[in-house]
């Protein structure tokens, strides 16, 4: 300790008969050590302060050995030596000083340099005192200071911790905030075990360092002599300050951790509503005993610890009934389907029970037929999962039943203004036919698909849409277009849901360019390619869910026996007439029958114009391929007037009447069916015999 702040010294004349009043007062001695003759004169004072008598001091330095120790001389010999050799006027420590008695005390000690007109050094004045009282409340400030910055440092763990214990959703980010070397480690602790109450037993979840593994304790009993269930049972927390007491009051533990070097130990309760849930315990090599402020602090850290566990507990049993609860409303398997490779995914972005009413659906249908859904409840709770699940089952109900894709989603959208809610719901329906790649898709406020090709290209397939299901039955816009499409072999129909498309700061359209280039570069397997893409909304986050739907087209060998299409043209649409006319050329050149489509499309774009002109309302056109001793293409146009057609005479324009005169000279046979309130008029096309 060296104070190179000294003061100057002026010894009065008459010194040292008569020393300074003031330094007198202070308890102070004085010297004069004359650097020339090498005498080191001090007053009665000093004298006190070296514990000498008068007749003990001969005025020489090297007398004061036998008061200063020499490791201690020779660093005051070296402290002046520097000072007189780098020019300072003065310097200042303290040091040892051994008593009469044997004893040490410490003594400081100030002196002035005074050199001659040349800057030599001639004189040293200066002072000795007895800072023994001094250095004592020195020590005992910064032992305390140390005290106060280790409860400070502590305190500050525990709040850091508490900090870090808010963002822990579940109990393994729990065990992990814990577990970190910039967490309860500051507190000095060398192992930490962490264990959880379940049925009236202590699991084990975290120990620590490695190797440090207790045999046997991985599940114990509450009523074992173990501290952690000692302070499950009785509550309340233990802290064992010696290696000794250790020993004695777990003698069945402690064998096991010896080499582990333990000097104590603190295990606390992790109380919730006032049960225990679990047990942790701190254990130190380098601590003796803890102070009241020590537990305080532990204790706070413990209730801190608990509050979090039972909040991620709460997390995990939430998050557990919400999956359980979608995974119920999801399908449980997808049937496989003949002639198509098919990937479905499902990923939650959501939190506890705040989940997705997102889903998709692949239901078989008569003649080879596939229907794909894909939808988005409103909403992010059980609520919007429960309406997904009932929405999911009349869809399949009414596309199981027959009925047109425009006619599927308006009935469902009618079932969901009905139901007692105030959700709606985007909705997406394609019905494929896998032998003629004909997809009619219906799309009920829903973006829109895409279709990869086998190379790897991909393109977004617009298609016109009406209301989300719910609004479009509340509005009366229930008349959805009906888009047809023709997926070619190894061409993939993909379906999802928008927390696939949507990116924080970004529209749809980007986020749509953004999902094409994405499917461009991955895999060609579907399967593969699902994974990548739930993967890619993985790592991009968001608390929305993810549900997709990738159906790839395989080529057929040979044309299949069956088959059926239906179509659903309102009046006043010419997209849907273009869109029948299309499906019926597709079919008609997929079964096998291309050398007969002009006529087949002459005769039902016919009878679709006669219903449309001679009835009040839509049309449905249906194709199909019957199968006997001959194979036979039938069309029917559906509409809802009773009155029967009848053969005209064609008038002077020869524009009109020409009607079913085509319909009789081009088709092998056809005729009239009633149908309800309405009539059905068909007519068949032999395109081969029954291979």
């Amino acid at each position: 300790m060296v104070d190179r702040g000294a003061s100057a010294l002026s010894l009065p004349d008459d010194w040292p008969a008569h020393p300074d009043p003031i330094l007198a007062l202070n308890r102070m001695g004085s010297f004069d050590w004359d650097l020339d003759s090498g005498l080191f004169h001090m007053d009665a004072q000093a004298h006190e302060v070296f514990d000498l008598r008068p007749d003990e001091y001969d005025g020489y330095p090297t007398s004061l050995a036998v008061r200063v120790p020499t490791a201690e001389g020779l660093r005051l010999d070296a402290l002046v030596s520097q000072a007189i050799k780098d020019g300072s006027e003065n310097y200042g420590t303290y040091f040892r000083l051994r008593c009469r008695d044997g004893s040490l005390r410490w003594t400081h000690t100030q002196g002035y340099i005074r050199r001659d007109e040349t800057g030599r050094p001639r004189r040293i004045v200066g002072i000795v005192r007895d800072a023994t009282q001094e250095l004592g409340e020195l020590e005992s400030r910064r032992e305390q200071a140390a005290q106060d910055e280790a409860r400070r440092r502590q305190t500050n763990v525990v709040q850091l911790t508490t900090a870090a214990l808010a963002h822990a959703r579940t109990v393994d980010d729990v065990i992990d905030v814990l577990k970190d070397t910039h967490g309860l480690t500051h507190l000095g602790a060398a192992s930490l075990v962490f264990g959880l109450v379940e049925a009236g037993r202590i699991r084990l979840v975290a120990e620590g360092p490695e190797g440090s593994f207790v045999p046997g304790t991985r599940v114990t009993r509450i009523d074992e002599p173990y501290p952690m269930s000692e302070v499950v049972r009785t509550l309340s927390p233990r802290f064992i300050e010696t290696p000794e007491e250790f020993a004695e009051r777990y003698p069945v533990l402690w064998p096991h951790i010896t080499d582990l070097d333990i000097t104590a130990a603190a295990y606390l309760p992790l109380i919730a509503e006032a049960r225990p849930i679990g047990a942790m315990g701190l254990l130190y090599n380098d601590r003796h005993g803890f102070s009241s402020e020590d537990r305080n602090v532990l204790i706070a850290l413990g209730s801190s610890i608990a509050q979090s566990l039972q909040r991620a507990m709460f997390y995990e049993q939430e998050k557990d009934l919400a999956t359980g609860l979608q995974q119920a409303m999801l399908p449980r398997s997808i049937p496989s389907v003949p002639g198509a490779d098919v990937a479905v995914r499902y990923r939650s972005g959501s939190l506890g029970r705040d989940i997705g009413g997102d889903w998709y659906d692949l239901i078989p249908l008569p003649g080879g037929r596939v229907g794909a859904v894909i939808g988005d409840v409103q909403g992010h709770d059980t609520h919007a999962a429960a309406v997904m699940g009932q929405l999911r089952i009349v869809l399949r109900a009414y596309a199981a039943e027959g009925h047109t894709p425009a006619a599927v989603m308006a009935r469902a959208s009618v079932f969901l203004h009905e139901l007692d809610t105030d959700r709606f719901a985007t909705c997406l329906y394609a019905e494929a036919d896998l032998a003629t790649g004909v997809v009619q898709v219906v799309r009920a406020g829903h973006i829109d698909p895409l279709i990869r090709r086998p190379d790897g290209g991909c393109r977004r397939i617009p298609v016109a849409g009406g209301l989300p299901l719910g609004l479009s039955a509340e509005f009366r816009a229930l008349d959805y277009p009906v888009a047809t499409l023709e997926l070619d072999p190894g061409h993939t129909l993909m379906l999802c849901t928008d927390g696939l498309v949507e990116q924080p700061g970004a529209d749809l359209d980007d986020g749509m360019r953004t999902l094409v280039a994405l499917i461009e570069t991955g895999p060609h397997d579907v399967r593969d390619l699902a994974d990548r893409l739930i993967d890619v909304a993985a790592e991009r986050g968001g608390d929305d869910d993810v549900a997709l739907l990738l159906l790839r087209r395989r080529g057929l060998d040979a044309p299949r026996s069956g088959g059926r299409l239906q179509q659903h043209v309102a009046p006043g649409d010419p997209e849907a007439l273009i869109e029948a006319r299309h499906m019926i050329r597709a079919a008609v050149g997929a079964w096998g029958a291309r050398e007969r489509s002009d006529e087949v499309e002459l005769v039902a774009d016919e009878l679709i114009t006669n219903a449309l002109m001679h009835t009040e309302g839509s049309a449905i056109v249906t194709l199909r391929v019957l199968t006997g001793s001959e194979r036979r293409l039938r069309v029917e146009v559906e509409d809802a007037s009773s009155a029967l057609p009848r053969r005209r005479e064609a008038g002077e324009s020869g524009v009109s009447g020409r009607g079913l005169l085509l319909v009789d000279l081009l088709t092998d046979v056809w005729g009239v069916e009633a149908r309800g309130g309405g009539k059905c008029v068909w007519c068949e096309f032999v395109v081969g015999k029954r291979s």
